[in-house]
């Protein structure tokens, strides 16, 4: 890979993993209502499941689900259905999470790195980040390259959208601010179907 698609890469990754979507709203809304420290393992699972995802489609599964068209609808099924859910979950969040509250709680590293799997923009990002960028001379080290520089840019994106939440902490602890946020936050994640359903 030259050095000019290797820079028209990294600013691909850099844009497409900074700029809004289900990730970004969720933990802007993780970091108001948990802080950065609790969203942590959030952030890095966003980071583990989406680099696991570059590769599993750099590897064939982007052909696998072009060659079955079913296993793609029930993918957007699923994922589109957990996403309305997450939406329903921070839209009705009505505090700020404490430590004595056990129901509310930020995302696991577990639940963030599988929410990749079903993630609507995560699937775009990946399939045309292999489509645009993979060489045909050597695949096999330009998947490599691919994930590796979104792997580079994701932890700053993702954390960009953490720090918001916090800084806005003070701001919302106010409940009636927080509700309408949590709800804003909400239908902002459910819309961010609309894409998918074109």
């Amino acid at each position: 890979m030259s050095y000019d698609a290797f820079l028209a890469l990294l600013v691909y990754a850099f844009v497409t993993s900074i700029t809004p979507g289900p990730n970004n709203f969720m933990l802007l809304a993780s970091g108001v209502n948990f802080g950065f420290v609790k969203t942590i393992p959030h952030m890095l699972g966003i980071g583990f499941g989406f680099l696991s995802l570059l590769l599993g489609v750099g590897f064939g599964l982007g052909a696998v689900l072009t060659a079955f068209p079913g296993l793609h609808l029930v993918l957007k099924i699923t994922g589109g259905a957990y996403l309305l859910y997450l939406a329903w979950r921070i839209g009705m969040s009505r505090s700020l999470g404490k430590d004595g509250d056990a129901k509310a709680r930020p995302m696991s590293f577990l639940e963030a790195s599988a929410f990749q799997w079903i993630n609507p923009k995560a699937w775009v990002m990946a399939v045309t980040a292999m489509a645009l960028y993979t060489s045909t001379e050597a695949p096999f080290l330009s998947v490599l390259i691919i994930s590796g520089a979104f792997a580079l840019v994701n932890l700053p994106s993702v954390s960009t959208w953490a720090g918001f939440g916090m800084a806005l902490r003070g701001f919302l602890a106010d409940p009636v601010r927080l509700k309408w946020f949590n709800i804003a936050m909400g239908v902002l994640l459910a819309a961010t179907l609309w894409p998918m359903l074109k």
